[in-house]
């Protein structure tokens, strides 16, 4: 993205309904999703009928024509929703949202994702990405899918088991802060999180994200506007998104197997776009869909050594707050503060800039948010203060 776009947009609103046990929420997605969104509005102090964009991801039922009428918008000016499987749309819908805002398509648009098992079906987010060379050896689930790629992970690349075990545990840790997280008053040790169920090996039942029936949003605006809205803005400094050749649908044939999908000139443009580099993030939000493919994202963008080295820095110490070098997953995370395909990851990066996280950052002045690793498109968003800018 050009120079012009750095700190161009911000998010000046966040909110998430209650993350519920998937299946047993009396609200469909988009009703949800309408919940989530008037939160929103109120924590930014705005007039939901103001909103004039909407932006999801990934078989969103919840399409925003819709949802505008249901919320009596003006004007509906921008209406999108990223293509992807998985939660590789998440960031990407961030920087759909903010290219929109700074092209002057719209002025304030929300971005949103929901689920009510009930209306969308288990697994609605996977549809259509498992083809039949996978399904024909019984390959169904993304579950096996990332399993492959982390069994190699730690075979040929070297990267220890413990790095998976430090993801979970980092998540589990921030949730006992959290008294929204699922996985609040749960706490996971090592015997636990060992002695647990394979789900597909490596993978075990704690290196597997929840699904939960719930929903979130946020809002982006321009930044000089930001004093119209209540709150401190996260100023969005850069983003990415999509595919290398060899990636997205090729099923099987990556010549960089055990990538998470972020290719090295993804990641340049992120960095080159924020004006920053990997150092200079203080806190990120990894999309956990599987452990495995959060601990190959993170070596992606840099923030972590490859091979054995990972081990060394993938610790629960050195990825939790107060004392870690880079807390990951500050509310809990889609392990254990709750699955709404990724979204809540959106609403922790940007308060760890804005205020209101269960685990708060001393300082942070940039925050990292990472989509969908593993999946068939993958995207990343820089958050920052207005210092940044």
């Amino acid at each position: 993205m050009s120079d012009g776009f750095r700190g161009a947009t911000a998010v000046v609103g966040a909110a998430a309904t209650e993350y519920l046990r998937r299946g047993t929420s009396e609200r469909t997605s988009a009703q949800l999703v309408l919940q989530a969104i008037l939160a929103a509005c109120a924590d930014a102090g705005c007039d939901p009928r103001s909103i004039d964009g909407f932006v999801s991801y990934s078989e969103d039922s919840s399409e925003g024509l819709a949802i505008g009428a249901a919320l009596g918008v003006h004007e509906v000016r921008w209406s999108t929703q990223i293509w992807g499987g998985g939660g590789g749309g998440l960031a990407a819908a961030v920087n759909c949202a903010a290219a929109a805002v700074y092209s002057g398509q719209a002025n304030c648009v929300a971005v949103y994702r929901g689920l009510s098992e009930a209306v969308d079906g288990r697994r609605a987010f996977a549809k259509g990405h498992l083809g039949t060379l996978y399904t024909a050896h019984g390959v169904v689930t993304p579950a096996q899918i990332c399993a492959l790629r982390t069994q190699r992970l730690l075979e040929v690349d070297g990267v220890p088991p413990s790095a998976l075990e430090a993801v979970a545990m980092a998540g589990y840790h921030h949730a006992q802060n959290n008294p929204r997280a699922v996985a609040y008053g749960k706490p996971l040790d090592h015997e636990l999180y060992a002695s647990s169920r394979l789900i597909s090996e490596p993978l075990r039942l704690y290196d597997c994200s929840r699904e939960n029936d719930g929903a979130a949003a946020i809002l982006v605006a321009a930044t000089d506007r930001h004093d119209e809205y209540a709150g401190a803005p996260a100023v969005i400094l850069s983003g990415v998104q999509g595919a290398a050749a060899g990636w997205n649908e090729s099923v099987e044939n990556e010549e960089r197997y055990t990538s998470a999908g972020f290719h090295p000139a993804m990641v340049r443009r992120l960095w080159q776009g924020a004006g920053i580099s990997a150092a200079d993030v203080d806190v990120a939000q990894v999309y956990e869909n599987f452990t495995g493919p959060a601990v190959a994202a993170m070596i992606d963008h840099g923030l972590c050594p490859p091979g054995p080295e990972a081990g060394e820095f993938m610790t629960v110490d050195n990825l939790t707050v107060p004392g870690g070098a880079l807390p990951i997953n500050t509310a809990g995370g889609n392990i254990a503060e709750g699955f709404v395909h990724g979204i809540g990851l959106v609403l922790e990066a940007v308060r760890q800039i804005r205020g209101g996280s269960p685990n708060p950052v001393a300082d942070a002045d940039i925050s990292l948010l990472i989509g969908g690793p593993m999946a068939p498109m993958v995207s990343s968003t820089v958050f920052g203060s207005l210092q940044t800018v």
